[in-house]
């Protein structure tokens, strides 16, 4: 019998599919801790859809894509968020919250796209490019999103580049996301070269050899991906588009191609599908853990801090793609 509060006990109930009893018991003093300083600081803690179960389901408050993360940190009456994810993603909801204390519990969880592409990249590319509007993913700094005209998420990016009403657009970092919007869009797209480190290491063999083995499985692939993996799957969305396919096709069989714990997250919300599971693991995103979630709310641990120079132009590249 698990020996913890009862708090913890009902938490268990939503990862025992996932999580041994031995592991989350584990977990339990820092849940229970965690929970009381939510309180004693008015804070919430924000997690991306690729956080690992007992940080999704066990402590978090809102949960989601960058997209929704990015809404719902301006609508929290919080004092304190607490961002589970990467480091762009808490730059985010200061830009969005300038008044509120952001921490991000890692300073180390980055982002391989976030990586490849500077603000001084975005300026050399305007001399080149004159005039053609900047369309800049949101898994960027805020010294990037400040260059932009605009920010986009992989659920969004086919409305705002059309959203411009031009006939030519740059979309950085992600070459894989551009190559993929501009297959559905009769918009001219200019694409950097960046990659993301977990997506771009599936291969559309990986896809033929799940069909023999899997016989029927669906197959949805996040459009980070190589567009002709993309062209294999049965379905290209963000994180969240995925799980509402998943909730609204019951598919028998599914997998996921994206982060693991982005399954492990979708598959305790329907115990009756069968998740195949030949995922990716994000290093960034795995330095986030109940103990550093805990010492950043106990220690006011890695506040988030940005230029308030280059917080009012990010800022409204963000807000601009809110607004779309």
């Amino acid at each position: 019998m698990l020996d913890m509060s009862t708090q913890t006990a009902t938490l268990y109930q939503r990862v025992k599919g996932v999580v041994p009893p031995a592991e989350w018991l584990s977990f339990a003093d820092d849940i229970e801790a965690i929970l009381a300083l939510k309180r004693q600081r008015n804070a919430v803690i924000l997690a991306h859809n690729y956080q690992t179960p007992e940080i999704y389901h066990g402590v978090a408050d809102i949960v989601g894509d960058s997209l929704a993360l990015a809404r719902k940190a301006m609508t929290t009456e919080a004092d304190v968020i607490v961002l589970a994810g990467v480091h762009f993603m808490a730059e985010t909801a200061k830009l969005l919250n300038p008044q509120k204390t952001v921490l991000i519990p890692d300073l180390r969880a980055g982002c391989s796209l976030a990586d490849s592409i500077t603000a001084a990249d975005i300026r050399l590319l305007r001399e080149r490019y004159p005039g053609v509007p900047v369309v800049t993913y949101v898994n960027t700094s805020a010294e990037v999103k400040a260059e932009s005209d605009i920010c986009c998420t992989s659920g969004n990016a086919k409305a705002v580049v059309e959203s411009l009403g031009v006939p030519r657009v740059l979309m950085l970092p992600d070459e894989y996301l551009a190559q993929n919007v501009a297959a559905q869009t009769d918009v001219q797209i200019i694409a950097w070269k960046g990659h993301c480190e977990v997506h771009e290491r599936f291969t559309p063999a990986d896809i033929r050899a799940l069909r023999e083995n899997h016989p029927g499985v669906m197959v949805l692939a996040h459009p980070e991906c190589p567009p002709e993996v993309v062209a294999e799957a049965d379905f290209s969305g963000s994180t969240a588009a995925m799980s509402d396919y998943v909730e609204r096709q019951k598919p028998p069989r599914v997998v996921l191609m994206t982060e693991c714990s982005m399954s492990d997250n979708v598959a305790l919300q329907h115990p009756d599908i069968e998740f195949i599971r030949p995922c990716n693991l994000c290093p960034h995103m795995k330095r986030i853990t109940l103990a550093n979630i805990r010492a950043a709310l106990e220690q006011n641990r890695h506040v988030v801090t940005v230029d308030p120079e280059i917080a009012a132009r990010a800022r409204l590249a963000v807000e601009r793609m809110l607004a779309v």
